[in-house]
């Protein structure tokens, strides 16, 4: 059987191709799925799709018209995946809902340093033999208090790294992880994280109920120099509201590896288009800002982890079996 795998990324496709030899076939396209590429996948059973796929009603609709029965998602996140929609068509639709959380954390902490010690400004300084270090004073982090909004996996291995740098602990959570706590890091809600935090992480994931988690409430109340990172997901941050705040001078950095409206963006070469989201736009100019592509999990660690874990989704399909990655059942046609 071959297997049409859409979003798959020049450094990926060697190792998706090496996982999946000796089961099937897999034709890789750099194209992402959408409405306007999911009548490629006509006459394909197990389809694979990238994080910034559109799942949304029309591409189902399109994908189970033609034959498509198993969405093997590369992501642990689902928001793009209207699970409702696949259910009534009778699609079976898995995630990879574990692989190292060491990729993304060790980014968060990568961006949160580039804009504390302002690594960008002084790498273009340097490329043009300016040798200043006027605007580039940072501040040590030990002793200061970071704010880690989401506690698991990928969280706690922040926190492990903050408590490294000899940091404070706050956390927010609908549970408590106790490898945190014995960390030592205290529980608090998440007004108090916000206002006592130095440096504030997120680490949960998209949901309804977090959905604009930062807001501008959540903005205003945050210290004047504290550094805000999100790698988790963009409409996390209500990025109008950051905007309005960086307007006004805030922030001693802010590190983004996502951003709420990043599809039909981030993966891609713009370099020659006219962008036409304005905020994203006005975001990227700030000096205190940086901005990078959804690269924090891209480490040959976790890709090699996720395309394992997509293979084996494959298989436990057509085998009949039900792990804890399967967000939609079906039974695999005969």
């Amino acid at each position: 059987m071959e297997i049409l795998a859409f979003g798959v990324q020049s450094d990926e496709k060697p190792l998706m191709e090496k996982a999946f030899a000796g089961h099937h076939e897999v034709r890789c396209l750099d194209v992402f799925l959408n409405e306007d590429t999911a009548p490629i996948a006509a006459g394909y059973e197990i389809i694979s799709t990238s994080v910034n796929a559109t799942l949304n009603n029309r591409v189902l609709q399109t994908l189970a018209a033609g034959g498509t029965h198993l969405i093997a998602q590369r992501s642990t996140g689902f928001n793009n995946i209207d699970l409702e929609v696949a259910e009534r068509l009778g699609l079976t639709v898995a995630r990879v809902s574990y692989y190292s959380p060491y990729a993304v954390a060790e980014f968060a902490w990568t961006l949160a340093m580039a804009v504390n010690r302002r690594i960008v400004r002084a790498s273009n300084r340097t490329r043009d033999f300016d040798f200043r270090l006027d605007g580039l004073m940072g501040r040590d982090l030990r002793g200061r208090t970071v704010g880690v909004l989401g506690t698991g996996k990928i969280g706690e291995a922040f926190t492990r790294i903050a408590h490294g740098f000899g940091m404070k602990l706050l956390g927010w959570d609908i549970a408590e992880n106790p490898a945190c706590v014995e960390l030592g890091m205290k529980y608090v809600d998440k007004e108090r994280l916000f206002t006592d935090a130095d440096l504030i992480s997120l680490h949960v994931p998209l949901l309804p109920a977090t959905e604009h988690l930062v807001g501008s409430a959540a903005l205003r109340t945050m210290k004047d120099d504290a550094i805000l990172v999100n790698s988790s997901r963009g409409g996390l941050i209500d990025t109008k509201a950051l905007v309005s705040e960086l307007r006004e001078g805030r922030f001693t950095g802010v590190g983004l590896d996502v951003y709420e409206a990043e599809a039909g963006l981030f993966f891609l070469d713009k370099s020659l288009d006219v962008v036409e989201d304005d905020t994203l736009a006005r975001l990227v100019t700030f000096p205190n800002v940086l901005v990078t592509s959804h690269q924090a999990y891209y480490t040959v660690d976790a890709v090699s982890q996720i395309i394992e874990t997509t293979v084996a989704n494959v298989l436990d399909y057509q085998a009949g079996r039900r792990s804890e990655n399967v967000l939609v059942p079906s039974a695999p046609r005969s």
